[in-house]
């Protein structure tokens, strides 16, 4: 298939991360576009505004008529959807081009040189730094990222079409349609048991992912990972290693060896040493393709961040709070290790959203030691997203495998109350459901009491 005859594009989900980057470049192509999601969010109500037209009720009659042509239209879908979808199948019965996300994806890529980011954990950071990275070195760049760029205001970056920036994400297999020149797997950690089974047939599709790079293509592994690649780490013999790490005014300062030369004083200005990892492999692929290093260094002391990826909403002398996407117990690890280097000694508050029922089951001892590790805990409902409940799997259950005993379940109507009547110093917000939608009024509420 190819895009050039394709004048309309519907989407189902468009409210996703990943589908509306899609939309917005669509749109910036003049292609006719528009889509369905089950509510409005500050995303679908970004895309309003760019004249996409977009409907909340699963309904046939709310599709325009210009879509219902099946010859110039193509129906792109996210596997988030309900198999019992009207629209869906409204359209798989009448024999339309229906496309997954990532199939699009790999069709738009298949002709630019086409970095791809890899991994259970840091995928967003990692691609966001390593677009803004190619953006100011001037590189030509488009982006395709799963969050929302600080430095870009937006999940989708448009600078040219030579090169190409995407997630390459191992949900359902997704990441096997892209064909990249450089790829790089930022870890391996068994996740999304309720695809792959066990972590095993996870490794697996990683592994076949790596077969996926064009010929002569370069892959880039965290160190200690079973694959072999290029390898990159902190003070270890990595091929691109940091060494005389530092802490200075709240940045991390050090040195950057890279298989040619030694680069003095990096700066880098997001906390937590998972960032620090993500920073150093964006720059070890953006060097592949030829900009001074000296220009690379200065980008990245210039990254300004990812929404939701340790984003600091209030950072005073005496309160600090920080949101964080964080969804899986090392995720979660690495959040409280952020923490604690950067605001030692602080007393700490967590409130947490698990997301999906079969990912609490699956890593439920894993979540309560990691949620454990903070002074008090507060624990909201579960997040079902696709899922549909699993019996004596709530946050009740996981409530009493958390040790600590400052514990207690919540509901998100009496959470800023709560919060108010702790008092904590570093107040942190984790998940990846909708708890995201809570936290500006969180800010705004916590702001005035501090």
């Amino acid at each position: 298939m190819t895009l050039k005859d394709i004048h309309n594009i519907y989407f189902i989900g468009i409210g996703g991360i990943g589908m509306s980057a899609l939309a917005r470049y669509f749109k910036l192509l003049e292609k006719n576009v528009a889509g369905y999601d089950k509510t409005e969010t500050p995303l679908t109500r970004e895309l309003t505004v760019l004249g996409i037209p977009i409907h909340y009720k699963d309904d046939i009659s709310e599709i325009p008529p210009v879509y219902k042509n099946k010859e110039s239209t193509l129906i792109v879908y996210t596997p988030a959807i309900p198999d019992d979808l009207i629209e869906y199948n409204y359209f798989a019965s009448r024999g339309f081009q229906i496309k997954k996300r990532s199939e699009v994806l790999g069709i738009i890529t298949r002709d630019t040189f086409c970095f791809a980011v890899a991994g259970t954990h840091g995928k967003t950071t990692t691609s966001s730094i390593l677009a803004h990275l190619l953006r100011e070195t001037g590189t030509p760049v488009t982006a395709f990222l799963g969050g929302i760029s600080e430095d870009f205001n937006s999940n989708f970056w448009f600078g040219g079409s030579e090169y190409s920036v995407v997630e390459a994400d191992e949900y359902d297999r997704s990441f096997l349609r892209l064909s990249p020149d450089i790829a790089c797997i930022t870890s391996m950690d068994a996740d999304h048991l309720d695809i792959y089974g066990d972590s095993n047939e996870l490794r697996k599709s990683f592994r076949e992912f790596v077969d996926k790079l064009k010929p002569g293509g370069k892959l880039f592994i965290r160190k200690g990972l079973p694959l072999e690649g290029i390898t990159y780490g902190i003070d270890d013999d990595s091929d691109y290693c940091i060494r005389n790490l530092r802490i200075i005014h709240g940045a991390y300062i050090f040195d950057l060896e890279t298989p040619d030369t030694t680069l003095k004083g990096v700066k880098f200005n997001k906390p937590g040493k998972h960032n620090l990892l993500n920073g150093l492999v964006a720059f070890a692929m953006a060097i592949q393709i030829g900009p001074p290093p000296n220009l690379l260094v200065k980008a990245l002391e210039t990254f300004k961040g990812v929404q939701r990826r340790f984003s600091y909403r209030i950072k005073n002398a005496d309160f600090v709070f920080i949101d964080d996407y964080a969804h899986h117990p090392t995720e979660i690890n690495a959040v409280y290790d952020a923490v604690s280097e950067m605001h030692t000694n602080k007393k700490t508050l967590v409130v947490f959203q698990p997301h999906l029922f079969s990912r609490t089951r699956d890593f439920a001892e894993d979540f309560a030691l990691s949620l454990s590790q903070f002074d008090s805990v507060l624990l909201l409902d579960i997040y079902p997203a696709r899922e549909k409940p699993i019996e004596g799997v709530n946050s009740e259950w996981l409530m009493g495998k958390i040790k600590n005993p400052n514990k207690k379940l919540m509901q998100k109507a009496d959470l800023i109350a709560e919060i108010k009547r702790q008092k904590p110093e570093v107040l942190v917000t984790m998940g990846a459901g909708d708890i995201g939608l809570d936290i500006s009024k969180i800010q705004q509420e916590l702001e005035h009491e501090n």
